[in-house]
């Protein structure tokens, strides 16, 4: 049963904690390249702490324990409205990964499922999962925080967290006026072209993000988002798994090439996963390369 209760730190830094939460590890989650503004930190004494921003605010989700959380620069109502479905704290993992067991009988995926138990989806905001997996192509995540952080910076909107400044992730409106030149001057090399083309056509209302989310079709919904110059299938997917809750998507990148052809190499049918596809995709993502290439 979950149990909230708030407190405040000296500062005036509100806090929550979430007792009793279902399955979660917050280092396997924040660390296996599906958010690129969260980071470790040692802020306030406990096991696991990262801390970044997401939706406008910067907050620290901090872990001592698999069942208890605290998030640091929020409040109760925040949790309820933001942060809980931002974790996936309302889905039963332990049901998903059941389901996955029941459809792919193969023991290397039983082994995965172990290994990364703890591992949630994010709910990531939508413009921000589309502008970021534009940025991740042909990239490494230390360089790809490093560009995000830079855009945000120069674009976003200042946030503070006690006297710590921080940044929003900038608008589509804010790039698409920013134009090619300065998106290029911030080190996003051939991704600037791709980065104001998906500005001027989210801020122009040309591609309607809500309507993607809502669009229970994948296939369209895919369709619909790579009409955006530079995003191919695998942003694509990237993007729709990580920012529109379409848990059915299956981005294919090198590991989980490597993966399927190590474990999988007659195949793998992802229909009979359904909406379990993508969070099996984590799992074999995370098992290739944490696990087995430490």
């Amino acid at each position: 049963m979950e149990k909230i209760s708030e407190f405040s730190l000296e500062n005036g830094i509100k806090c929550v904690k979430i007792e009793g939460i279902p399955r979660l590890n917050i280092f396997k989650t924040f660390d296996c390249g599906q958010s690129f503004r969260f980071d470790p930190v040692s802020l306030f004494g406990n096991k696991y702490e990262f801390g970044g921003v997401a939706f406008d605010r910067y907050v620290v989700f901090a872990q001592n324990n698999e069942s208890e959380i605290i998030i640091y620069g929020s409040n109760k109502d925040e949790y309820e409205k933001i942060w809980k479905s931002y974790l996936a704290l309302d889905v039963d993992y332990d049901k998903i990964d059941e389901e996955i067991k029941a459809q792919v009988s193969s023991p290397d995926m039983h082994s995965a499922i172990l290994h990364s138990q703890g591992i949630r989806i994010l709910r990531q905001d939508m413009w921000e999962s589309v502008c970021s997996f534009i940025i991740s192509q042909n990239n490494n995540i230390p360089r790809i925080k490093k560009i995000i952080s830079a855009l945000c910076k120069k674009y976003g909107k200042k946030l503070y967290f006690g006297k710590e400044e921080h940044y929003s992730f900038p608008s589509a409106k804010a790039l698409m006026e920013a134009g090619t030149d300065a998106i290029f001057e911030l080190k996003t090399g051939f991704r600037a072209r791709y980065i104001y083309d998906a500005s001027c056509k989210v801020a122009t209302g040309e591609i309607d993000l809500v309507k993607i989310y809502n669009e229970p079709d994948f296939d369209k919904a895919l369709s619909t988002l790579t009409t955006v110059k530079g995003i191919g299938t695998k942003v694509g997917s990237c993007a729709l798994l990580f920012g529109f809750n379409k848990t059915e998507a299956f981005p294919i990148d090198v590991w989980i090439k490597r993966a399927l052809e190590k474990y999988f190499p007659d195949g793998i049918d992802l229909k009979r996963l359904g909406k379990s596809a993508g969070i099996a995709q984590q799992y074999l993502f995370y098992y290739e390369k944490y696990i087995q290439n430490p």
